[in-house]
């Protein structure tokens, strides 16, 4: 496991899944606030994984050029990115269309039934 992590699950978890995850996680919100589609959050977890790679190859000397490293923090990033996206457009259908939408569970929304007459 050591090995395809590149430096240790104390590093992976520590910068990747907290330090990196917080930053991907507010991605993924900040996109779903301004309508975005979900492949913007895949975009920016790209990016976020460039960035991880660097912080531990800076900080912790691990190899920068590592793929499966690069993916492995990529897939944890992008997967944490798309469901803040989901959370926080759930979240936004809901408040803004109070009338229509209601919640259906932390993920998704349901269309509300029209009141009976």
């Amino acid at each position: 496991m050591e090995a395809l992590l590149d430096n240790g699950l104390g590093v992976y978890l520590g910068l990747t899944v907290c330090l990196m995850g917080f930053a991907a996680f507010m991605t993924g919100q900040a996109i779903a606030d301004t309508w975005k589609p979900a492949w913007h959050a895949l975009a920016y977890a790209l990016l976020l994984g460039f960035a991880d790679r660097f912080l531990a190859f800076a900080l912790f000397g691990a190899n920068l050029l590592s793929l499966a490293a690069y993916l492995i923090d990529t897939a944890t990033l992008a997967a944490i990115a798309l469901l803040a996206w989901r959370l926080g457009r759930a979240r936004k259908m809901v408040s803004q269309y109070p009338w229509l939408y209601e919640r259906a569970g932390p993920l998704s929304w349901r269309r509300k039934d029209p009141p009976a007459a």
